[in-house]
């Protein structure tokens, strides 16, 4: 496997992600009427999630704390203008995303990309590691630092866009369209962006790689 193989998954929604839509315009349509204390069920359900994207893009936990919070305000101020278009996942996450990019802009904050937060317990993510070093023991540690900061040196040539995609993909394992719903961009255009990121991080890698 070669430095391609890291953005080579494709995730696709599920039959219990519908499900779960369901189940949130069920809660949705209740603060419509106004019970507005249902909406704290779907803060419970969704603040772990929405911080960790969040976190992700910024590497700062205060700020993602913040602008999670931010998050969900915005989200119920404008709940009565949801019309389940969308899931209310996917709009919830549009407006994380959004807001967090816009903060990114504001502060031109550098955002990093780390090899952490792959769960290495899957094994597209265990392959991935095994693929990009060839030591073993203390010299393994030492080259997946050196890894580490080649990747995020790599990510910081990406744009703003380009990273959250990658970000969105990787890191929360949303399907290409469920980005494309978060970006407000085609599916096309997501597939793109990763393609785009998937080739500098290839180049950039190369040293790392097996031959």
């Amino acid at each position: 496997m070669d430095a391609t193989k890291v953005l080579g998954k494709t995730l696709v929604a599920s039959p219990e992600r519908q499900l779960e839509a369901d189940s949130d315009m069920e809660i949705v349509r209740r603060v419509q009427a106004g019970d507005v204390a249902a909406f704290d069920q779907l803060i419970l359900k969704y603040r772990e999630r929405v911080y960790g994207i969040i976190y992700n893009m910024t590497s700062n936990r205060e700020d993602a704390a913040d602008l999670a919070q931010d998050s969900f305000i915005k989200a119920f101020q404008s709940i009565h203008r949801f019309g389940g278009q969308s899931s209310f996942f996917t709009w919830l996450y549009r407006i994380a995303v959004n807001s967090t990019l816009t903060h990114l802009r504001k502060g031109r904050i550098r955002s990093f990309f780390s090899l952490e937060r792959i769960n290495s317990d899957e094994p597209v993510s265990r392959e991935i590691i095994d693929a990009l070093t060839d030591t073993t023991g203390a010299d393994r540690d030492t080259f997946v630092h050196e890894l580490q900061e080649k990747l995020n040196d790599a990510l910081q040539k990406l744009s703003i866009k380009h990273r959250t995609v990658v970000t969105l993909f990787e890191i929360d394992g949303l399907s290409h369209q469920e980005i494309a719903e978060v970006m407000d961009c085609s599916v096309g255009t997501v597939r793109s962006r990763l393609h785009y990121a998937k080739q500098l991080l290839q180049a950039e890698l190369q040293p790392y790689t097996r031959k």
